[in-house]
């Protein structure tokens, strides 16, 4: 009787886990296909699952060439003081790229609590995001990016949000500050890698920006 109580708060232990994850897991379906992947790729510290399991979605959604598998993802949920943003091949099953970004000095100090899609408000936006061509800007190497969502993202273009590396999104920052510098909405990579992200995801890479509008 000892033994079979054990096994039994073991396994409510497992689904109290899996439970706070986003939804309980079972086998079979395509939840668990997710989880699967999701742990496979290794991205606990980086996205959490709920915004992976989101994300995938969206990819169904709005991708359709099949030689399109690259899937970026912002978790906007984990502070600034935490790589938050990543790069994954689908069809490779490996994450390419793993980085800290910088959101809208409007969104919030270390974490982004508030979003917006209004020009001028200095927030950083959520949803997806398809990826377009490069120019070369007052931020240096650039990427635009076309926001899909009617009333969340759509005026992205209208509002100049588009991917760039700057200076204040270095982890360096981190030594100095309890967070990284923040943009006027748009995020931001560290230069160091940001022209190689760029060139990897530009022309027609699903985005997806994740987090919790608390505002």
């Amino acid at each position: 009787k000892k033994e079979m109580k054990k096994i039994g708060i073991l396994v409510l232990l497992i689904t109290c886990f899996k439970i706070s994850m986003g939804e309980l897991w079972l086998p079979g379906t395509a939840h668990a296909e997710n989880f699967r992947l999701y742990e496979t790729l290794n991205l606990s510290e980086t996205i959490s699952f709920p915004a992976f399991r989101q994300a995938l979605a969206g990819y169904t959604k709005y991708i359709t060439n099949e030689n399109n598998s690259l899937l970026v993802l912002i978790d906007f949920t984990k502070p600034s003081t935490e790589k938050r943003f990543c790069v994954i091949d689908l069809k490779q099953e490996k994450v390419l790229f793993s980085s800290y970004v910088s959101h809208g000095r409007a969104s919030g100090e270390n974490y982004a609590v508030s979003f917006s899609n209004q020009p001028g408000s200095h927030k950083s936006s959520l949803g997806f995001f398809l990826t377009g061509n490069t120019y070369i800007g007052k931020n240096g190497y650039s990427l635009l990016l076309d926001g899909l969502e009617q009333g969340i993202n759509d005026k992205a273009r209208e509002r100049s949000i588009v991917i760039h590396g700057a200076d204040y999104a270095d982890p360096a920052v981190l030594k100095k500050q309890n967070r990284l510098g923040r943009s006027l909405g748009c995020p931001a990579l560290p230069p160091a890698i940001s022209s190689q992200i760029i060139d990897t995801i530009k022309n027609g890479s699903l985005l997806y920006i994740y987090g919790k509008n608390k505002v």
